[in-house]
């Protein structure tokens, strides 16, 4: 008896997708199922994988969502009378019925998660930084299997409880893990990286910092230019196919606290200045409390942008040694693939 793996995918930014298609290049020999709202853009996926695209879980203008109980402790967000919600919840429990025997990971959703377990799936949570200690988060984390955590044990911040003891802490990786770092670096060269989850690091920010930091080259991916005036040591390159090549020859990288771009760093060996963004549950602030210890790191919180001297910051950190002893696990994938396939066949006794 073989058994499906199945994927529900959270569309704020573009993290959770990233991460995902990560775990699935490891999951060759199995059937998965993507489920989420941003996967539009998935096309020609290998034999193995089924895409269920989901309707989003926002209500249209003529729906009335002020009936009933609008609050609850248990749910995150449960509003009543939504017909996306109600849709997308059909769609999840038919992949739940016509494809078992199945198991739910979930990147990130507790609502989900406690949706999956009544249906009788068994399910497997990813693990967030931040302050998951509210009452949705212990249902959650109770119910599942068993948790995920895509770091080390060491980056780990809050109490050792019953969910830590239940994590499987893989190590981390990104998706630059694979690129040849062998490039001249410009020690003057920054690149500064801003997301598309919603950020301080805005374009008034960016071009302050060069009008205040003329020896360092700016390249910012991410943002395009709004405006006509140019300043000589500032690009705004956009979106770029390939970001791995423009970051490489950066000697340092700015951006906020968010899992991948933290990783991302830690992958290309990167002196790195991190910008923890106001994110649930203080995801971003906690991350930031994991590395701002280490050489080469620096963190700014966003209230304190425009009154920092950026030179003096620049020219002190691009003399340190970047300190990421322990952040990537080169084998992190594999071992996080492994423990879903093993939990699944434990589960449903397969040799």
């Amino acid at each position: 008896m073989s058994f499906t793996i199945a994927f529900y995918i959270h569309h704020h930014g573009s993290g959770h997708l990233m991460r995902t298609l990560q775990i699935v290049k490891a999951l060759k020999n199995h059937q998965v199922i993507l489920m989420g709202s941003g996967l539009k853009a998935l096309t020609e996926l290998p034999s193995n994988i089924k895409v269920a695209h989901l309707p989003l879980d926002i209500a249209d203008e003529n729906e009335n969502t002020s009936v009933g109980n609008i609050k609850s402790m248990a749910f995150h967000y449960a509003p009543i009378g939504i017909k996306g919600i109600r849709n997308r919840v059909a769609l999840m429990t038919e992949v739940f019925q016509k494809n078992y025997p199945l198991i739910l990971v979930i990147d990130v959703s507790v609502e989900v998660a406690l949706l999956a377990r009544l249906a009788g799936i068994p399910t497997i949570i990813m693990r967030q930084h931040g302050n998951r200690t509210d009452l949705p988060h212990q249902l959650a984390y109770d119910s599942a299997e068993l948790l995920i955590a895509p770091f080390s044990n060491e980056m780990y911040v809050g109490e050792k409880d019953n969910a830590y003891k239940k994590t499987v802490f893989t190590g981390g990786f990104s998706r630059f893990d694979s690129v040849e770092n062998n490039v001249n670096i410009n020690q003057n060269t920054v690149c500064i990286l801003v997301g598309n989850g919603g950020t301080s690091i805005t374009e008034m920010f960016i071009k302050s910092i060069a009008l205040s930091c003329n020896k360092f080259h700016f390249k910012v991916l991410g943002l395009e230019q709004n405006k006509s005036n140019r300043l000589a040591n500032l690009e705004f390159l956009g979106q770029v196919v390939n970001p791995a090549e423009t970051i490489k020859e950066a000697n340092i990288i700015i951006g906020n606290t968010g899992h991948n771009t933290v990783m991302e760093a830690a992958s290309l060996n990167k002196r790195f200045v991190g910008i923890p963004e106001n994110r649930p549950f203080d995801e971003q602030i906690e991350k930031a409390k994991s590395i701002q210890n280490r050489a080469g790191i620096k963190i700014v919180s966003p209230n304190e942008l425009l009154k920092t001297d950026w030179l003096l910051l620049l020219e002190n950190i691009k003399g340190e040694q970047v300190d990421w002893k322990g952040v990537i696990a080169p084998k992190a994938v594999e071992i996080l693939a492994e423990t879903i396939v093993k939990t699944g066949e434990k589960l449903f006794k397969i040799n």
